[in-house]
């Protein structure tokens, strides 16, 4: 009964055990109760402690099985010369009955330490997941809201300069803001539409990519707010991977990002897109004086973070710097 809340203690039935085995070897129930008190020390403490309880209260046992242990005269059939021998396999079977039961509750301890480590293993497992899921829709949202918010503000302010010369030209500048807006509440809501547990969202809306075409209407995105873009394309199509294609999207999003908030002077920008060989090769280069300038950071310092993890997960690598020529240049290599 006591043998879970404290089973040390229950092995002080190798005293009573040692007792009646020297009063009478044939009332003794042979050690059988120190098999669930040595079984219960082996559950609850190690391998080491669990031997050497073992050991300490079998000792007392094989003495008395070795030393003083005879079986009754009426036992022993005439002629037979060695009493003793019936001490030795009675001490023998003991020992190993009490190292069985020992080494039973050893293999049901490891048994048990497994499950518990399998099951710290999935909740930590499962915590990574949450933190890694967490940390990719912060990565989405920043590039959403960092990109959209700087296209709108350059376009507001574009929009202020030529009201009153072209009225005409305001209003289309306008209706790209707005268009830009709303993109970019569409583009919120699909990120966090993960997080939405009634799952009222359908798979469509949730879905966090841009279609591949969507390259060029981001880069048209970037034209309108004033920006001399050209875009080269060398070698087949983008993978059709959705995952790999939004991988390109925010690395181009987030460099044309950058040169739209601290970019001076900037008469071109060239956007270049290499397929060729298990790998897309990605530059990005204009010739502002944005590298040369001293302009206070109005973002968190995490776009070239963001866009190196993303490449990360394709083996890929991103530098980025100024120039050679003046201006900054961002390469991306992702392998396919």
């Amino acid at each position: 009964m006591f043998r879970r809340r404290r089973p040390v203690a229950v092995v002080v039935l190798a005293v009573i055990e040692t007792v009646l085995l020297v009063q009478d070897p044939l009332s003794s129930n042979a050690s059988l109760s120190l098999w669930f008190g040595l079984y219960a020390v082996a559950v609850q403490r190690g391998r080491v402690f669990s031997f050497i309880t073992t050991t300490a209260v079998s000792l007392p046992l094989l003495l008395v099985f070795l030393l003083l242990f005879r079986l009754p005269t009426r036992m022993v059939s005439e002629g037979t010369d060695n009493l003793a021998l019936t001490g030795i396999i009675a001490a023998a079977v003991v020992l190993l009955s009490n190292v069985v039961a020992t080494g039973i509750g050893l293999n049901v301890r490891r048994d048990r330490e497994h499950e518990m480590e399998l099951r710290a293993w999935a909740d930590r497992n499962a915590q990574l997941a949450s933190v890694s899921e967490r940390n990719r829709i912060a990565r989405e949202m920043h590039d959403v809201v960092a990109h959209s918010l700087t296209v709108m503000i350059a376009l507001s302010d574009g929009a202020a300069v030529v009201v009153k010369r072209s009225p005409e030209r305001a209003g289309q500048v306008l209706a790209e803001l707005s268009q830009t807006g709303r993109t970019a509440l569409a583009d919120m809501r699909r990120v966090l539409g993960v997080l939405r547990a009634d799952g009222s969202l359908t798979s469509q809306s949730r879905r966090p990519l841009p279609a591949g075409a969507g390259i060029d209407g981001l880069l048209d995105g970037f034209r309108t707010a004033g920006l001399p873009l050209t875009l080269t394309r060398t070698g087949p199509a983008l993978p059709t991977d959705p995952a790999f294609q939004l991988t390109v999207y925010r690395i181009l999003q987030e460099s044309r990002t950058n040169v739209l908030r601290y970019g001076r002077s900037i008469s071109r920008v060239q956007v270049e897109i290499t397929h060729w060989g298990g790998q897309v090769r990605l530059r990005i280069s204009d010739d502002g004086r944005g590298s040369t300038l001293e302009v206070p950071s109005v973002g968190t310092g995490q776009g070239i973070v963001g866009m190196r993890e993303r490449a990360n997960i394709y083996a890929g690598t991103v530098q980025a710097g100024p120039g050679p020529y003046g201006g900054w240049v961002v390469e991306a290599v992702l392998n396919t």
